[in-house]
């Protein structure tokens, strides 16, 4: 199992939950698919792209069980980065997890790596 990350705004998630279905945020609608982070690259997408935000989840799935719409592509730097084109039902969640904002960066949850 490779586990890749999403972060999600804990209102968003709540919202797919509600209505079984999480289509992205308002940039993966933009870009055409759901950007995810691999093990080594969500706390600096964290740092990047939410930086100052709280009220964030940490949200893990099994990537090899997201079949192949789910594509590793160039990005950053040209790092791999998941990318799923399609949505998603927030049931297939290993866990969500909060992502608090500490004042200087995002307080990453306890084993989230593991």
């Amino acid at each position: 199992m490779k586990v890749i990350y999403k972060i999600v705004p804990e209102p968003l998630w709540r919202e797919s939950q509600a209505t079984g279905l999480f289509r992205g945020s308002a940039v993966d609608l933009a870009d055409g698919f759901i950007h995810f982070s691999g093990v080594g690259q969500a706390e600096e997408t964290a740092l990047r792209h939410f930086h100052g935000q709280d009220d964030l989840l940490l949200v893990a799935f099994d990537g090899d069980a997201l079949g192949q719409d789910l594509r590793w592509e160039a990005s950053r730097g040209g790092a791999l980065f998941p990318h799923l084109y399609a949505s998603l039902d927030p049931a297939s969640a290993l866990w969500a997890k909060p992502l608090p904002w500490d004042g200087t960066r995002h307080d990453f949850p306890e084993g989230w790596k593991a």
